[in-house]
């Protein structure tokens, strides 16, 4: 399962290709924000729908507020990603991540993601 980006054309300087490719995952995870002095103050469930590189979808009630940054913790992996929420529509969130996946971490949630499914 290669990890490499895609085609890098542009189809016009609005609107360019998807360099990274999706991968389609039912995964549970966590919303945490953070609070005053950095602290872990607040959590929201929520399951990873697809995830790349660069970013993920995420489902969640859509009756929750939340803030456009937050961390995302999934489920059995201890490390927090940072998140900005891209645009949210009722419970579909499509969220970038503020530093590029490691390609290895990526690996790491789709195995993950593998074991909780079967």
């Amino acid at each position: 399962m290669p990890l490499t980006p895609r085609s890098q054309t542009r189809q016009g300087f609005d609107r360019p290709s998807r360099a990274f490719q999706n991968y389609e995952t039912h995964i549970p995870g966590r919303i945490i924000m953070v609070g005053h002095h950095l602290s872990a103050k607040t959590q929201i469930r929520c399951i990873v729908k697809s995830i790349s590189l660069y970013g993920a979808v995420l489902e969640v009630s859509p009756h929750l507020s939340f803030p456009n940054n937050f961390f995302l913790e999934i489920l059995g992996i201890r490390d927090e990603i940072g998140c900005t929420v891209v645009t949210r529509e009722e419970e579909i969130v499509t969220i970038g991540f503020n530093m590029l996946l490691a390609e290895e971490f990526l690996l790491h949630v789709l195995r993950r993601g593998h074991e909780t499914t079967h």
